[in-house]
């Protein structure tokens, strides 16, 4: 049987991997802005904005608990599985 920080690492690594994911494609989604017409434009460039910010606040809180160390999971547990749930949403609105 595996130990908690072993599980809490790979549950790290899994975000950790989603987030570069999301990066990624927020990246995508930035270049098809710039390359649009002006129309709608500032609307798609205000959303991966604050896509971006989102992604940040997210990436902070991982680190945070990444730093705090496997055996104070639970403090952060939380608030991460918080964030997440925003930015999934979020990222599922804006790549529709």
């Amino acid at each position: 049987m595996g130990t908690i920080e072993s599980s809490v690492d790979k549950t790290m690594t899994k975000l950790e991997d989603q987030l570069k994911s999301w990066g990624a494609k927020l990246n995508e989604l930035a270049a098809k802005v710039d390359a649009a017409g002006r129309e709608g434009k500032d609307d798609a460039r205000r959303r991966l904005a604050d896509m971006k910010a989102k992604v940040k606040v997210a990436q902070s809180k991982l680190e945070e608990a990444k730093a705090a160390g496997g055996d104070k999971w639970d403090k952060f547990k939380s608030g991460i599985e918080s964030s997440w749930k925003e930015l999934e949403s979020s990222f599922q609105k804006l790549t529709r």
